[in-house]
């Protein structure tokens, strides 16, 4: 049995759930609770993985794995009757492009909350929190106009990972309104968020 350092606020750890559900592993993962931040870990598995973040995934035969992306690639090889979620070349690049673009906005758009939430009001920089939020805007902006046709078609981890980092602006997020000006992200969102991995791993 594995054990996966979960927080279900995280958008990261969200990803790992997702792929959990898809891939019929639910019940070879454990899990412990884990929080904290940059300035206090907390109950953060610092003796696992240094970094002090989550997800990490503690494996009963091997070293502990972190980083969401790498312990997504270990999940979905461990499950080779599962959907093809990291596709063979050449369309592995697209997916993999895709799923960084989404890691992209979930690091912006945490790095927003720890400054409103971590800094006392009149430390905080706006112009700060603006050039993430410009991050955001301009990735979600690229996947609007460029990204929609890699977004369609069978499941991958760059769907899953778009879809965890739009769901976390709307919940940390949503008065940001980012659907406006992109309808076909927004569409696809509406059908991608129905999915029953999604509603089970929706952040409250």
């Amino acid at each position: 049995m594995h054990t996966l350092y979960h927080s279900p606020a995280s958008p990261y750890v969200r990803k790992v759930m997702v792929l959990l559900h898809e891939t019929g592993q639910l019940d070879t993962v454990a899990l412990a609770p884990a929080t904290g931040t940059p300035i206090d870990p907390a109950s953060m598995p610092v003796g696992h993985n240094p970094l002090g973040k989550i997800p990490a995934l503690e494996r009963a035969d091997g070293c502990t794995l972190y980083d969401s992306r790498v312990i997504c690639r270990y999940l979905a090889a461990r499950a080779p009757d599962g959907p093809a979620l990291y596709p063979e070349p050449p369309r592995l690049w697209e997916v993999l492009t895709l799923e960084a673009t989404a890691e992209g906005i979930m690091d912006a758009a945490i790095l927003m909350r720890y400054e409103t939430v971590l800094r006392p009001d009149e430390r905080q920089f706006d112009p700060w929190i603006e050039g993430q939020w410009a991050k955001i805007a301009r990735s979600l902006d690229a996947l609007e106009s460029r990204w929609m046709g890699h977004l369609a078609g069978s499941l991958n981890m760059g769907q899953i990972a778009v879809g965890c980092a739009l769901g976390y602006l709307d919940f940390r997020h949503d008065r940001r309104h980012w659907r406006q000006g992109r309808d076909a992200l927004a569409s696809w969102y509406a059908g991608f968020a129905e999915r029953p991995s999604m509603q089970a791993t929706r952040p409250e």
